[in-house]
């Protein structure tokens, strides 16, 4: 069948990684050690956040929808990850796969819009920390949380609508363990040019303005820091910052990596695209709790205090 509409449904096949055999618990069982780790790392964090009194603050609110992008991007992926590796299932309808595609490109860019929150949380506290409490209110910060939301939202909800109407006549496996805009519109038979250019459109309006806003904010926090007299004053302005940074480098180089390969890197090996896709998606929900939960003194106190508890 050329397309959708023939008397089969459009399925697509999912690649797992070159040259590995589909079912291979040896490769599964990692997985479902990243996601399990995932989910606590998240889980706890938002855990902690609510019933603390003392994290209710806008930089530990900004954290909590942190966790929740990580939470909503990895359980974007889980189903096809697992079915491929565990029983070795590689095809998915349609339907299926544009849901998947539309869930983590929503994910992904409401994680970099929080990036961005969090980037002028550390600036309001850094250059104004006199003003930190009047400007950071409750409202703004709820507010703020809607915005990233629905930009998140809205701005994919052209990229499935587009893809939808094109026709599929080449093959029909992707290169990797779930369904991405970019790797499904390879297969299309049809004019991309309107689905790549809004493609491209939607990547610089959020991750390309994001990244552009965090490193402007850091620009001067950095110039905010250096006219610090104090070194000591300086360090403790600076370590505040350090897990955001860490998270912002964990985020946007696997992306930054994977929109590269995709243009420039077919020459590349198969592996090398599956890995940083990999990378990309699995890498930030695991790291992130870890990274906030050792550099953070106030999360890393109560995970101490829970710990202590549970010791005779």
């Amino acid at each position: 069948s050329s397309n959708r509409t023939g008397s089969s449904p459009l399925t697509f096949i999912l690649t797992g990684i070159p040259g590995l055999l589909m079912s291979s618990y040896w490769m599964a069982l990692p997985l479902c050690c990243l996601y399990l780790l995932m989910l606590l790392g998240n889980c706890t964090l938002l855990w902690m956040i609510k019933t603390d009194h003392s994290l209710h603050t806008p930089m530990y609110y900004f954290l909590s929808m942190l966790s929740l992008a990580d939470l909503g991007l990895s359980l974007s992926t889980l189903p096809t990850m697992l079915a491929i590796f565990w029983f070795g299932s590689t095809s998915l309808c349609f339907e299926a796969c544009i849901v998947q595609m539309y869930f983590i490109h929503s994910f992904s860019a409401i994680e970099s819009g929080v990036l961005v929150a969090m980037a002028f949380d550390r600036f309001v506290a850094i250059c104004y920390p006199l003003h930190y409490n009047s400007v950071l209110t409750s409202s703004l910060i709820m507010k703020a949380g809607g915005v990233i939301f629905m930009r998140g939202i809205c701005v994919v909800l052209p990229v499935v609508v587009l893809i939808k109407k094109m026709p599929f006549c080449r093959s029909h496996v992707l290169s990797h363990s779930f369904c991405l805009h970019q790797d499904m519109l390879r297969l299309v038979c049809g004019d991309v040019k309107v689905n790549s250019l809004y493609g491209l459109t939607a990547v610089i309006l959020t991750k390309g303005l994001d990244s552009l806003t965090i490193l402007l904010s850091y620009t001067m926090i950095i110039r905010t820091i250096l006219n610090i007299v104090s070194q000591e004053t300086q360090a403790k302005a600076f370590s505040t910052c350090i897990s955001h940074l860490c998270a912002i480098l964990i985020f946007y180089i696997p992306l930054i990596g994977l929109s590269i390969i995709h243009r420039f890197g077919k020459h590349l090996p198969p592996l090398a695209h599956t890995l940083l896709a990999d990378a990309y998606l699995l890498v930030p929900p695991v790291l992130n709790p870890l990274v906030y939960s050792w550099k953070t003194k106030q999360i890393r106190r109560r995970i101490l205090i829970l710990l202590c508890r549970k010791v005779p």
